[in-house]
């Protein structure tokens, strides 16, 4: 289904009117406004899952800063806190669930996750496009949609393409999300049968930038740029044996497609967890993607707050995109350009099989004829601007070029990025 242009104005939130009389009579009655306490969502999490061991407890500390600064900071309306606090226990649900698997079934951890390859750019640079052509490929394995809104289900029945309860959840959840914000989609799709950002797995561990890009949280989001992130990605292969394990039959591949703008920051961890890891860097003018990405973010948070400031959301995210390219350019020099390989956004939209070649190249893949023929056939399906075009610019945010570009001319100069 195509769609018109979608601009971006942040007068006043969309709000269904449903959702708007459910947040005055919660305002009302006092439902839904109360604090969210970090024993309430482990009591709700230990109900639901009917288990109570964690695991080890490292979690409780990122959880607990991150609820205080929801608690103090996001102004969340009330159906947007019972979403966030729906979430959380959910997680808690998946890391009992996962840890009672586990412990069952301990041969999961020896299963090997080799050699990932990991998309990882700055937002808007053509990482969702090349994610999803390399997922296309027999042989690769990606975190489904509908696996990432469950990737612990009660139980292991080999799951089977819509038919699997997760799948129906995944479906309902993008529904609910195109509800909510009719134009999200045109900013960032989100397809129950699509590979999904592995972002969410790093939840499990609660050191994500997933919270600071649906609400407010400054608290949590400057703690968490100054911890060490190897257990995150240590959960996150830990739930990526996880999966594979829950498709004993099908599921023999071993090497993963991964992409998030996230791991910018987390490079040396990442590597760390994923000595061999391909890590394909994708570049694109930031003064274009950030204003984009700003219009994203900024959507996305007004879906959970009328409290939404796009110059808070823009400021904060650009200080964000500055410390991910300091950190990259930090661990590039470290290890020599080692195991990265750039791509430009604009070879991408020109023609992007070369370069999906060129990534199969340096990560000694093969890209077969089968595989190719799926991305091809997959190139007809999903094309740019499938779900309408997004319309954005600098000055929505109180911003200028002048703003932005002496953040990122170091980035600009090292990669030879140009201006678009």
């Amino acid at each position: 289904m195509s769609a018109g242009e979608i601009t971006s104005t942040f007068d006043r939130a969309y709000r269904p009117t449903p959702i708007a009389i459910a947040n005055r009579l919660g305002r009302l009655f006092r439902i839904g406004t109360g604090p969210i306490t970090v024993d309430g969502v482990l009591a709700d999490a230990r109900g639901k899952a009917g288990l109570s061991d964690f695991g080890d407890d490292a979690f409780l500390e990122p959880l607990e800063i991150l609820v205080d600064s929801i608690n103090r900071e996001a102004a969340l309306h009330p159906v947007g806190r019972m979403i966030i606090r729906g979430r959380l226990v959910g997680v808690l649900v998946n890391k009992l669930v996962a840890q009672r698997t586990i412990e069952k079934h301990p041969e999961i951890l020896d299963i090997p996750v080799e050699a990932p390859i990991v998309v990882a750019g700055l937002a808007r640079t053509g990482t969702t496009m090349l994610h999803r052509l390399i997922a296309q490929d027999p042989s690769i394995r990606s975190l489904a949609s509908w696996e990432a809104i469950n990737p612990a289900p009660p139980t292991t029945r080999p799951p089977r393409k819509g038919k699997d309860p997760r799948y129906s959840q995944a479906a309902m959840a993008a529904k609910g999300l195109k509800y909510m914000s009719p134009g999200f989609f045109a900013i960032h799709p989100a397809e129950p049968d699509a590979p999904e950002e592995e972002v969410i797995l790093l939840e499990q561990a609660f050191l994500t930038t997933t919270p600071e890009a649906m609400m407010n949280v400054p608290t949590y989001a400057k703690w968490l740029e100054e911890q060490d992130h190897v257990p995150a990605y240590q959960a996150l292969r830990r739930m990526m044996q996880y999966l594979q394990w829950q498709r004993p039959g099908a599921d023999k591949r071993v090497r993963w497609v991964l992409k998030t703008p996230h791991h910018q920051e987390y490079f040396d961890p990442l590597l760390q967890v994923f000595p061999k890891a391909t890590i394909v860097h994708t570049h694109r003018d930031p003064l274009k993607t950030s204003a984009s990405f700003f219009s994203m973010v900024t959507h996305l948070q007004m879906i959970f707050s009328d409290e939404v400031d796009p110059n808070r959301v823009a400021n904060h995210w650009l200080d964000k995109i500055e410390n991910m390219a300091r950190r990259t350019m930090a661990t590039r020099a470290r290890v020599n350009d080692q195991g990265f390989v750039d791509v430009s956004y604009y070879d991408l939209i020109k023609d992007p099989m070369p370069e999906v070649a060129r990534v199969y190249e340096a990560a000694g893949a093969a890209l077969t004829p089968e595989a190719r023929a799926a991305m091809e056939a997959s190139r007809k399906v999903n094309k740019q601007h499938k779900y309408g075009k997004h319309k954005y610019s600098l000055a929505d945010f109180g911003l200028t070029k002048d703003d932005v570009e002496p953040r990122i001319a170091e980035y600009r100069a090292r990669f030879n990025v140009p201006y678009e």
